[in-house]
């Protein structure tokens, strides 16, 4: 599934239970790596991992990703948007009272590569 098509439609892909799409990523949680967000400028979207199962590599920005798992539609509370902000996170959608609503990808799989290697 293209990246581009997913995020354009996310509601027609909300109820399929596996996707698989990729991206490149364009930043990591800087703290543990617990999520990532993978796209083209604002063509992006926010992975997060099944029951935090995994996490990803603090410096994974400037890999490829190819993630398999479902999309998700969600509000974001403030004060998560600021735990998120503070580790790095981008938000394009944000409220006036500081919450935000995103397109998500919870990841059961994830597969990171570099050019070059």
């Amino acid at each position: 599934m293209a990246l581009s098509a997913l995020l354009a439609k996310p509601e027609a892909y909300a109820e399929q239970q596996t996707l698989i799409t990729e991206g490149p990523v364009q930043r990591a949680c800087s703290s543990k790596g617990c999520w990532m967000e993978i796209g083209e400028g604002d063509a992006a979207c926010r992975v997060t991992f099944k029951d935090y199962g995994f996490f990803v590599p603090t410096d994974s920005a400037g890999a490829r990703a190819r993630v398999q798992g479902k999309v998700v539609t969600q509000r974001i509370e403030p004060a998560r948007v600021a735990h998120l902000e503070a580790e790095g996170a981008k938000f394009r959608n944000r409220a006036a009272d500081g919450s935000a609503t995103e397109v998500t990808f919870i990841a059961t799989g994830v597969q990171l590569t570099r050019s070059g290697t």
